[in-house]
């Protein structure tokens, strides 16, 4: 298995490469040279099986000759090991076709430990094998930050840099950053949103010589592991819920698109997946796309679901790449001009495809605590922000009335606790193993959205 950029200018990369990589350094995203599948008895095999099984066998056929199939049970094993449920990644039905799948049960409580927690590992095997060292810089609206920490925290081969949009994350999320005590992890809190974060991320990778200096890596969605690592929970939801016999719809409050490109990669790999649904808060770009087929940049508005206030999904580049027919002159030449324009437009047989499989829906602020509100009071369960947006996008979405729909509930509904708690009377608790962080010592670095000013501050603090 080899990769290539989605701009088609950076080396084609194998698969402990484009670990470390992250960005590719034509500026573009990695993604298989081909897409691998499974067979229909393949996929039938994975009933029943552990978690940890499932995504060694969804992993495999990205790193062959890499990590051995049964290499990647024990990682994993050993990755979800400490998770709060026995089935790691479980399913609640909470309508007479709509299913929750549970994400939160890491570490961090958010969808992002599933990854991260393997990554972090991953990066273990091939910094010894290489006996390399590496420095991760990393932009968070609020869970990836955290779940990175958590995954690389007191590693004596990374030094790890999350920036964070300073007053746009809650209290929660901003102190399961800033109170790790630990000597290789350091957080900025940067004057800007988190598409600023993005961006500062990006131009550090583009400067070639300050990336190969420190030796850059990413955690965040750029890096096409973490996306592959992601597809193991859309594989195992579908085959809970009947496949490769039964088609299925998946739900995904999106912000930067790489959550729900691990269902579009779960598709590509055979799975029956017949619908994407994208659930956007007011900053709606990839459901005002869907509708106009025109990408158009807008001020990033803060909401109480902070994870999703982004304008620019980078992860979207990975389905343009894919709707284009693979022609990296041509993404390049669109995300130029959206760069110049704030917008570009496509249509014709690209769009066709996109909107085959993709529908989106925009919630409002009160949207959002009114289904907070209903699904409690309907079912009991007590759901954060983001997934109650996944769930109304599910249930305004018209699919045909015999296929299931999974909503992915993606955060713990305690890390957004002021806005659950406006919605149904009282606060969500929070697990015991983290109510040490609300009074710890916090340690932050505040800085102006100037380049210059967080290389200095890395480059002071890079260890080795």
């Amino acid at each position: 298995m080899r990769y290539v950029s989605t701009r088609g200018q950076a080396p084609v990369l194998g698969f402990e490469d484009v670990l470390l990589a992250g960005l590719a350094r034509d500026g573009g995203l990695y993604v298989p040279e081909a897409w691998p599948s499974l067979s229909a008895v393949e996929i039938r095999s994975l009933s029943g099986r552990p978690y940890a099984e499932t995504a060694a066998k969804v992993l495999a056929p990205y790193a062959p000759g890499a990590v051995a199939e049964a290499d990647l049970a024990k990682l994993f094993a050993e990755a979800y090991r400490g998770f709060g449920h026995v089935a790691v990644a479980p399913l609640k039905q909470i309508g007479s076709r709509h299913w929750l799948l549970e994400l939160f049960h890491g570490p961090t409580l958010a969808f992002k430990d599933y990854a991260l927690q393997a990554v972090g590992r991953l990066f273990d095997r091939v910094l010894a094998t290489r006996n390399q060292r590496i420095t991760i810089v990393g932009a968070t609206s609020g869970d990836t930050g955290s779940a990175a920490i958590e995954a690389l925290r007191d590693r004596a081969s990374v030094d790890v840099f999350i920036l964070f949009p300073k007053g746009r994350v809650s209290e929660v999320q901003r102190r399961q950053m800033t109170t790790v005590a630990a000597d290789n992890v350091h957080c900025v809190a940067l004057d800007g949103t988190f598409d600023d974060c993005q961006d500062m991320v990006k131009a550090m990778f583009n400067d070639q010589a300050f990336r190969d200096r420190h030796t850059l890596s990413a955690v965040n969605s750029i890096n096409w592991v973490r996306i592959a690592v992601q597809i193991a929970y859309y594989a195992a939801a579908s085959v809970a819920l009947g496949a490769p016999d039964r088609r299925i719809a998946f739900a995904v409050p999106t912000g930067n698109f790489g959550n729900v490109f691990a269902a579009y990669a779960a598709k590509r790999m055979g799975f029956p997946i017949e619908r994407l649904v994208l659930g956007s808060n007011s900053n709606d770009i990839l459901t005002r796309f869907l509708g106009t087929a025109e990408m158009t940049m807008a001020p990033v508005v803060p909401t109480m679901s902070p994870s999703m206030d982004i304008q620019v999904s980078s992860n979207f580049e990975r389905m343009l790449f894919e709707a284009v027919g693979r022609d990296g002159t041509r993404v390049t030449e669109l995300l130029t001009r959206f760069r110049k324009d704030s917008r570009y437009k496509l249509d014709g047989e690209a769009m066709g495809q996109i909107r085959a499989l993709f529908d989106g829906h925009r919630l409002d602020e009160a949207g959002t605590l009114e289904v907070i509100r209903r699904v409690y009071r309907e079912t009991g369960e007590l759901v954060d922000t983001h997934t109650a947006i996944g769930i109304a996008a599910a249930e305004r979405s018209r699919l045909d009335p015999g296929m299931p729909v999974v909503s992915l509930a993606t955060a713990h509904p305690a890390k957004f606790p002021d806005a659950v708690e406006k919605a149904v009377g009282f606060r969500p608790k929070l697990p015991e193993r983290l109510h040490a962080m609300m009074t710890a010592k916090e340690r932050v670095q505040d800085l102006p959205n100037d380049v210059k000013a967080v290389q200095a501050f890395i480059a002071g603090r890079v260890r080795g």
